[in-house]
């Protein structure tokens, strides 16, 4: 058979793209190479639909050994008693769980996209906001801080039958406890989405949800540094005091329909050469370096944080408790589009973002997000943050300056020799 030159060819350069390059997409990071290797294996040929020793395919006791492996990890690494490994994203983690306890219609209430939520929470344009009735809660206009007083009021008021909370561009930790409590007077379940801080609850670094939240969902490929795709988890038996179908508080049973929200109502055959990759990222997860690497990013961001502060930048809440940080660059005098763009012909990588009462279309928006997860797996410290932020600073300051932002990226470049990511690949 003929080697595919053009797609390797493509590849090998998306290779080099992300060696020369500052990656501060706060949704990225970069596996380990096993992690890699596991992802690229015979399982991709195995149809493999239903469960572990429950299976619709013959031939799958092999398959069966790296899921029942991923599953076992993920329970040891949160201390939780159910886990689903199969769905192929964080959006389908949280469809299944939607799917599982709503019926088409009911009211669901999360944080505002426009405030740091994310499409699966309620937006309009996605399958949340689409098929449930969905409402919205913010963070506070002067602190930038998720306002609990207007979640509590907009949950008395609507009593939804589901609570989210989590966030793609919110660098606070949460409240659960007070969120568990509304929802305990509203007859609400609570589902914790924290596709983005995952590491560092793996690690104790931020607060759990688990003993507060009925139902918690993540990705594997942002802090937890794993393969794409998602995860949905339980800790323990509930009450069910809201009614749901043939549910009295047993996890058994209330695992069984999180299990078939998965497979059959929302996904097919599973990708079992992605899970053998969660399994193996799973296994870096519980060890000691990986605690290490977490407390690495936190300390990565609370830097950079600083840095920005310094040179005038105003982000969302005052700082960061976590990987990530929402800069609002309106007293910059430039777009989230336009920092976006300058910024990547000098190859740094980032995302435009709205800010909290923007006045700016999302297309546009007045905010960037930065996150420190992919670099900081790239070998980077704290004094290394002041780099970083001197390079964007000067691009961003001088934003139709072509020359100045070729001197940059070369600069960048060559700074990115330090950290040589994939050594073995050549």
């Amino acid at each position: 058979m003929q080697k595919d030159t053009v797609v390797f060819d493509i590849i090998r350069k998306e290779l080099e793209r992300q060696r020369r390059g500052i990656e501060l997409i706060a949704s990225e990071n970069f596996t380990s190479l096993q992690v890699m290797q596991a992802m690229g294996n015979v399982m991709t040929n195995k149809y493999a639909e239903g469960y572990p020793g429950r299976r619709y395919y013959g031939g799958c006791e092999i398959v069966d050994q790296t899921e029942q492996l991923a599953i076992d990890r993920l329970k040891a690494i949160f201390g939780i008693e159910y886990a689903n490994v199969q769905p192929h994203s964080g959006a389908q983690a949280n469809a299944a769980v939607m799917l599982a306890i709503l019926q088409p219609g009911d009211d669901i209430l999360g944080l505002d996209l426009s405030m740091g939520g994310h499409l699966t929470h309620g937006s309009a344009v996605n399958f949340s906001g689409k098929l449930y009735k969905p409402h919205f809660y913010g963070v506070g206009k002067e602190d930038g801080l998720v306002d609990y007083n207007m979640l509590e009021a907009k949950a008395r008021e609507i009593k939804p039958k589901l609570i989210i909370c989590g966030a793609s561009a919110y660098s606070r930790d949460w409240d659960y406890v007070r969120i568990r409590k509304v929802a305990d007077e509203v007859g609400a379940f609570v589902m914790a989405d924290i596709a983005h801080p995952a590491g560092l609850i793996a690690k104790g670094l931020l607060k759990s949800p688990f003993d507060h939240c009925h139902f918690v969902t993540s990705t594997t490929h942002k802090t937890l540094r794993g393969p794409r795709g998602g995860v949905i988890m339980m800790k323990k038996d509930f009450e069910n005091p809201f009614g749901l179908k043939d549910v009295k508080g047993n996890l058994r049973l209330m695992s069984n329909l999180m299990d078939m929200a998965v497979f059959p109502g929302t996904q097919g055959g599973p990708l079992e050469h992605v899970i053998a990759a969660k399994a193996v990222a799973f296994g870096e997860i519980l060890t000691p370096e990986f605690l290490t690497y977490q407390q690495q990013v936190q300390k990565n961001a609370q830097a950079m944080a600083k840095a920005f502060t310094d040179k005038g930048y105003q982000i969302i809440s005052g700082g960061t408790d976590n990987h990530l940080m929402l800069i609002d660059l309106r007293n910059k005098n430039i777009s989230g589009k336009k920092a976006e763009q300058v910024l990547e012909h000098a190859d740094i990588t980032a995302n435009k973002n709205m800010v909290p009462y923007d006045d700016k279309s999302a297309f546009v928006t007045s905010g960037v997000r930065f996150g420190v997860a992919a670099i900081t797996s790239r070998g980077m410290k704290e004094s290394d943050m002041q780099f970083v932020v001197n390079a964007i600073d000067t691009v961003l300051m001088n934003a139709d300056d072509e020359a100045l932002h070729r001197k940059v990226k070369q600069e960048v470049n060559e700074f990115m020799t330090q950290f040589v990511l994939y050594p073995e690949m050549g």
